[in-house]
């Protein structure tokens, strides 16, 4: 739905009471209990996994795997992962808009689980979605599947929430089909994945660019705030920062902070034309035929044609046409000169320019670009 200068203006006061842009350092349950209550629009979170590793993996030739041994992915019981689950889902439900959401993204040793907490707490579970990894990382003992996929929960603040999801901009980017929730990516390789002098990780799950573009131009509008409660090296920060839209980040290793500030202040944000959200033909403002009549941008008594010129109608100074014996409006009267019980009158019915012809849709679509300059 278009955004007005007043709601505009609205958003932007909101913004100023929050630490937009900002990392903030510590805790994240003690930061989001700090914020304003209903303030942000979206929060993705990658939380510890709880991966449970004991014992070091090494490969066939004995060579050690680069894998998450840190102080941060360690809990004492499933009982105490289970309470901080819930206490930093508490905390981001609090924070998050009455039509905010929340996107958390884990793997088999703790998505179930985190899956329950969010029905516990009243979160309105939208979408599992499936991240179908190009290149994992294979199985190196050989005693399981290959792991290739880690899950994503899509969950709304609660079962009222009116979420934002740009439905038409994932379909036409999907060739015109509708997005799936089985989604295939590379992991974070290359010159992408963040790394030290000595060429080691800076952060061993840094998640793909790729995977928050999709879920920030799915889920959310340009000037939205993200808040993402387990920043790390500021993946969701500067992904937003190119979209366009505003982030908080927290964060408690200094480390990974001062790779995510060296990473974000590189990022130059796209243009604003550039981050526009295809708006769905159901949101875009309502434009009478009439109306282009009246507008001078189709006269009356100008001929129109279906687009293989078998049938032709007057346009009346009214906004009617006229055809034969029939007459009506563009979608009665291209359905009676076809014998079918409907017509869309718009895709029927065209003008002839220049000796070309051209769907009446298009001056439609003229016509709300202009509503749309004068209500932003």
């Amino acid at each position: 739905m278009l955004r007005t200068a007043r709601t505009a203006v609205a958003a932007a006061a909101e913004r100023a009471t929050l630490p937009a842009d900002t990392i903030l350092v510590g805790d994240c349950i003690a930061h989001m209990n700090a914020l304003p209550a209903g303030s942000v629009d979206l929060v993705f979170a990658d939380p510890p996994y709880n991966l449970q590793l004991e014992d070091g993996l090494t490969r066939p030739d004995q060579s050690k795997v680069d894998a998450v041994d840190d102080d941060w992915d360690k809990f004492q019981s499933f009982a105490h992962y289970d309470a901080f689950t819930r206490a930093w889902l508490k905390a981001a439900r609090r924070v998050l808009k009455p039509d905010g959401a929340l996107w958390v993204i884990g793997s088999y040793h703790n998505i179930f689980r985190v899956g329950a907490a969010l029905q516990d707490l009243d979160y309105w579970l939208l979408n599992d979605v499936i991240w179908r990894k190009a290149n994992p990382m294979p199985n190196f003992r050989g005693t399981r599947f290959t792991n290739a996929h880690e899950t994503l929960i899509w969950a709304a603040r609660d079962k009222k929430s009116r979420v934002t999801f740009n439905y038409a901009a994932m379909k036409q980017a999907n060739e015109d089909t509708q997005m799936r929730s089985d989604w295939l990516f590379p992991i974070c390789t290359g010159a992408e994945r963040l790394t030290d002098g000595a060429g080691d990780k800076v952060h061993p799950t840094q998640k793909p660019e790729a995977l928050l573009v999709r879920i920030l131009n799915a889920t959310s509008r340009p000037g939205d705030v993200v808040l993402d409660p387990f920043f790390g090296t500021g993946t969701t920060g500067a992904v937003a920062k190119k979209l366009g839209r505003h982030f908080i980040g927290i964060e408690r290793d200094d480390r990974y902070i001062a790779a995510a500030l060296k990473r974000i202040a590189a990022i130059k944000p796209l243009r604003g034309e550039v981050i526009e959200t295809a708006v769905p033909k159901r949101q875009a403002p309502r434009i009478a035929f009439g109306s282009l009549v009246e507008m001078g941008l189709i006269a009356p008594g100008t001929e129109l044609y279906d687009g293989r010129r078998r049938w032709s109608a007057l346009v009346r100074a009214d906004g009617s046409l006229a055809s034969g014996r029939y007459e009506g409006s563009i979608h009665r009267v291209g359905a009676l000169v076809q014998g079918a019980e409907a017509c869309n009158g718009w895709t029927f019915w065209h003008t002839n320019q220049n000796g070309r012809l051209a769907p009446i849709d298009v001056l439609r679509a003229d016509v709300r670009d202009k509503l749309g300059l004068l209500s932003a």
